[in-house]
């Protein structure tokens, strides 16, 4: 396996080409893998990921730094990272292989309509509640947009949009880089969702603090919703009793149903899974539970033609839905 440091130690490979008169130029599999690279933070895993040979990334680094005689990629203790020219390649090699990708997509035909690719990242509480049918009436309007999606945390999902990895984003209310231009999207509220038997299921609502006395099922760490039960465990100075994390909600309410414990999860994913599995659905009382979720675009950026009507279509389905919604909430 080639050492992940092997680009920043020059070994195996020259850093730089001594070779008079080379003509090498970038191509873009080169930029995609250093930008997989840097992602992933090892060589290894970027390789993995791409499903080439781990030797064939390195060489193709080596290859990137060579032509443009400059090291692009430090070693860590825990693999590499860029450096300042490695960041300043990291966000032209994004931008220019975005620009292919619209290239491509633009040219598959040219029939009536609005063509182009749109990079959507989104929680996956927006995932699973409200982005499918908005995706779905948009695609209807505008066949020939292609829709690319990726689920990350909230505080990833503004940094993707800001580094230009995506075009638009969907996230719960939380601090943003001021580079970003946001907009109201939708409200949810978490509840409690409990085995058929367990005795909080008999109630209508209850308080997080009495939740505390539980097992809890929680999703993985660093999810938003796990984020939010440890600050609201840490400000009641209780600990958190998590018996067992999952990487979905789904997975989630599996494991309520078969007594593993209870779960703070979306309402909407709750209701659900309620009707298929034998699982009480019980509000909670506290304040924190109510959320808000906005879209984020890049404060003045060059937006495609189908990436700005498809943020103005979910601004406008916000708009369409948001009455109806708080007629519906019980909060």
């Amino acid at each position: 396996m080639v050492d992940d440091a092997a680009i920043a130690e020059g070994e195996g490979a020259k850093l730089y080409s001594d070779t008079p008169g080379l003509d090498m130029r970038l191509d873009p599999i080169s930029l995609k893998l250093f930008v997989r690279v840097v992602e992933e933070g090892t060589i290894s895993a970027a390789a993995d990921r791409e499903h080439i040979a781990a030797a064939a990334v390195s060489k193709r680094l080596s290859e990137i730094e060579s032509v443009l005689h400059t090291r692009l990629l430090m070693r860590t203790n825990k693999g590499v990272e860029p450096t300042a020219a490695g960041v300043a390649l990291l966000a032209l090699a994004r931008r220019a292989l975005h620009e292919l990708d619209q290239i491509s997509v633009q040219m598959q035909s040219y029939t009536s309509g609005v063509r182009g690719l749109v990079r959507v990242c989104a929680s996956m509480s927006a995932l699973t509640q409200f982005l499918p049918a908005d995706i779905q009436s948009f695609l209807s309007l505008y066949p020939d947009v292609r829709v690319q999606l990726e689920e990350k945390v909230s505080n990833a999902v503004t940094k993707t949009v800001v580094e230009n990895s995506a075009d638009v984003g969907i996230f719960t209310t939380s601090p943003h880089d001021p580079q970003l231009e946001t907009f109201p999207y939708y409200w949810d509220r978490l509840v409690l969702c409990t085995p058929k038997d367990h005795q909080l299921g008999a109630r209508t609502e209850v308080s997080f603090l009495e939740v505390l006395d539980e097992n809890i099922v929680g999703m993985h760490t660093g999810s938003a919703t796990g984020v939010l039960l440890g600050r609201a465990a840490s400000l009641a100075d209780r600990p958190l009793n998590l018996r067992i994390q999952v990487s979905s909600f789904d997975a989630m309410c599996m494991m309520i149903s078969c007594g593993l414990g209870v779960g703070v999860l979306p309402e909407g994913v709750a209701s659900r899974n309620a009707r298929a599995l034998d699982i009480r659905v019980v509000a909670l009382t506290d304040e924190w539970t109510h959320r808000e979720f906005r879209i984020c675009v890049q404060r003045g950026g060059s937006q495609s033609v189908a990436a700005g009507l498809f943020a103005k279509h979910l601004q406008e389905s916000a708009r369409k839905h948001k009455m109806g919604s708080v007629k519906a909430s019980p909060w």
